[in-house]
């Protein structure tokens, strides 16, 4: 008789089990080349870098607020002002351990067991399973071609009638994994609005902000003080092992995380945090990676479809190519266990972003080295021969 709860019955994320097979088939000596998941290929910046190894020599490293340093989070409130020319105060930004824990916190926050809450299909999967997880409805809406791949109010009405429920959240990813959807100003706005007019919590994931290729990228702060804002270290600043991220809250909801927090985190890891704070100033270092993102998703949109590959949604952020590999296969998750098992690369099944329609989809990273990406598209040519 098992023991474990019904929560242990969420759907896998199978870019993490994807990504496991890899580094074992790796460790075998296989030359594996992995567009499976979102890790870039460089090394955090080297002023985060050196900022940690001076901390590590003086080793008195501990405890921090709950809610992270003030220094970390003054520099955060900084970073907004200078990108974006929005003004935060300091004492609405809470610092997480990575943007999970934000997720984690957003929904144990805001929500109780059984409230609606809607998510974009196709979306990034941990979203679905942690609110499956906490006892929450998920209401994926379609966020096709007809509805600009994003989260509209006309989308979450008619997912609302549909459902017969009443939403109690939208989450909204922009740029978005894994369609790369860079939803602009005026959208953000029309959803802002409509989340507000009906008392709707509305988070916006940002960690892929930094990343936009094509498209106005803009943060929910430019257009709600409302929102809850998640981001993270670990993707435009290449720190995805340090697990350290923030969230932006409204101003009378601060202490109601922080008192969640305080219990399931103590706080952010001290280290992570002196990193992050160094690696703001790092932006001329970051960017010449950003130009590697580019140059590998123009030779993306270049080769995959003359190879049978068409693209699925636009690719202005981050960095995926969401494909349609229904010409070769019409079970993806068989198709992704082939590639890696017949020509060592792997990328993610599109069942991990889309349960109907993934079957027909796969998502390639292309955050890895140039010469990595070229590698694995001259592999997929010609086992696609």
């Amino acid at each position: 008789m098992s023991l474990l709860s019904r929560r242990s019955e969420i759907e896998p994320f199978h870019a993490m089990d994807i990504l496991a097979e890899g580094i074992r088939r790796r460790a075998e000596g296989r030359p594996v080349i992995s567009l499976a998941v979102g890790q870039p290929a460089a090394p955090a910046p080297q002023k985060a870098l050196e900022a940690a190894r001076k901390a590590l020599e003086t080793g008195r490293l501990g405890y921090t607020d709950a809610l992270g340093t003030r220094s970390l989070r003054e520099a955060i409130a900084r970073d907004y002002a200078e990108r974006h020319g929005v003004s935060v105060d300091p004492a609405r930004i809470a610092i997480t351990t990575g943007s999970s824990a934000g997720f984690n916190l957003a929904f144990l926050a805001l929500f109780d067991p059984g409230d609606a809450v809607a998510i974009a299909r196709p979306g990034y999967p941990a979203y679905r399973n942690i609110l499956m997880a906490l006892g929450l409805r998920v209401i994926e809406v379609d966020a096709g071609e007809e509805h600009a791949f994003t989260l509209t109010p006309e989308g979450l009405e008619e997912a609302e009638k549909a459902e017969g429920v009443r939403l109690k959240g939208v989450l909204l990813a922009s740029p978005a994994n894994p369609t790369g959807t860079v939803t602009g100003r005026a959208r953000l706005a029309a959803l802002a609005r409509y989340c507000e007019a009906r008392d709707i919590a509305f988070i916006s994931d940002e960690i892929y902000h930094g990343l936009t290729f094509a498209g106005e990228e803009t943060t929910a702060l430019a257009v709600t003080d409302r929102a809850v804002i998640i981001n993270s270290f670990s993707k435009y600043y290449c720190m995805t092992g340090w697990r350290i991220g923030w969230m932006v809250l409204p101003e009378d909801q601060v202490r109601g995380f922080e008192r969640i927090a305080q219990s399931l985190y103590i706080s952010p890891p001290e280290l992570s945090q002196i990193a992050a704070e160094a690696a703001l100033g790092a932006r001329d270092e970051l960017d010449t990676h950003r130009d590697a993102y580019a140059a590998n998703r123009a030779l993306l949109l270049d080769r995959l479809p003359k190879l049978g590959l068409a693209i699925a949604s636009p690719m202005d952020g981050a960095f995926y190519a969401y494909m349609d590999v229904g010409r070769f296969t019409n079970d993806s998750m068989a198709f992704a266990r082939r590639m890696l098992a017949e020509i060592d690369v792997a990328a993610t099944p599109g069942r991990d972003f889309d349960p109907i329609g993934g079957h027909r989809t796969m998502r390639f990273s292309y955050a890895g080295s140039p010469a990595d990406i070229e590698e694995a598209v001259e592999r997929i040519a010609r086992w696609l021969a």
